[in-house]
């Protein structure tokens, strides 16, 4: 930045991205402020927190507290992680209304002081916004969009809100999502492979893992950057199964549980209908200049070092 150091607001620092990348801007010795709806930082699951940086409780549903708050911190950049993400959850009637206001009109209010205040915004979305059909990779750039399930829709609306208001703006499509601040899939199959001696595990939803710490790089890369748009973002290393994913998680961790692959349909606990083909191409980032994730295979590893299981 030509006028000094940096200055981004990021909000849900309590989950596992929010986390990650207030960490890493802390690192690059930027100015960061972390905000989420509790009334301090709740760090992580091993009791460390956000490095060096002001926590602001902020209710993104709340349009005066935003005004307020944005207003007040002024920030270059806004990166937008806060979320309902609870994907089975929001298709239950009375989660439904809360699961919009979060993700729709709280992305809306904040996309709206991003216009007055003239900073960027970055946005988190994902690929549910798609209908997940077909083998072709999505392109960031595509609105071929018809959302399967209430949280897909209402990350969708999140997209337009902030597509429709502001020319600064990163939208950024992630799947399959892993950090060491919250829980997820990996510490789940650690959890039921230690306990069982068989899993079934579906192999027929197609996608790649994105690990939060090498995600939070790009997004600080992004904050730093004014190539705007739509982009697709999760680790290289080939498209995969959840199948294939937990075999590479079991082996890695060295566990012998036996995992026996099943479709979408014999699994049947999911409640939200997910996305078969989650294939995202990542191209457009190096284009662009940005660097590519590493592979999920190495993320995987240093993953696995971060946490105990």
């Amino acid at each position: 930045m030509e006028s000094g150091v940096l200055k981004v607001f990021v909000t849900g620092v309590c989950g596992q991205l929010g986390h990650d990348v207030v960490n890493e801007l802390a690192e690059r010795g930027y100015d960061a402020v972390g905000s989420d709806i509790t009334d301090k930082y709740i760090g992580a699951d091993d009791g460390s927190a956000v490095v060096s940086a002001p926590y602001e409780q902020l209710d993104i549903t709340n349009g005066d507290d935003v005004k307020a708050v944005l207003t007040r911190v002024q920030p270059d950049a806004v990166v937008h992680c806060a979320a309902w993400t609870a994907v089975d959850a929001a298709e239950d009637e009375e989660n439904k209304a809360k699961v919009y206001t979060i993700n729709a009109d709280g992305t809306k209010n904040i996309a709206q002081v991003c216009k007055e205040l003239d900073c960027k915004m970055i946005y988190i979305s994902t690929d549910y916004v798609f209908d997940g059909e077909g083998t072709q990779p999505w392109q960031p750039d595509c609105k071929d969009y018809t959302p399967l399930c209430v949280y897909g829709d209402s990350k969708l609306k999140g997209e337009l809100a902030v597509s429709d208001m502001l020319e600064k703006y990163f939208i950024v499509r992630i799947a399959w999502v892993f950090g060491k601040n919250g829980n997820n899939f990996i510490k789940t199959m650690l959890k039921v492979g230690k306990k069982f001696d068989t899993v079934r595990v579906v192999n027929d939803q197609i996608g790649t893992p994105t690990y939060t710490f090498d995600l939070a790089k790009l997004l600080v890369d992004m904050c730093e950057s004014d190539k705007y748009g739509y982009y697709h973002a999760t680790n290289e290393g080939g498209y995969i199964s959840w199948y294939d994913f937990t075999k590479e998680i079991y082996k890695q961790a060295g566990y012998t549980t036996n995992v026996v692959p099943v479709t979408t349909e014999e699994y049947g606990l999911s409640k939200a209908k997910r996305p078969h083909n989650s294939r995202l191409d990542k191209s457009k980032l190096a284009e662009n200049g940005f660097a590519l994730l590493p592979t999920w295979q190495d993320a995987l590893s240093r993953y696995l070092k971060e946490i105990e299981y």
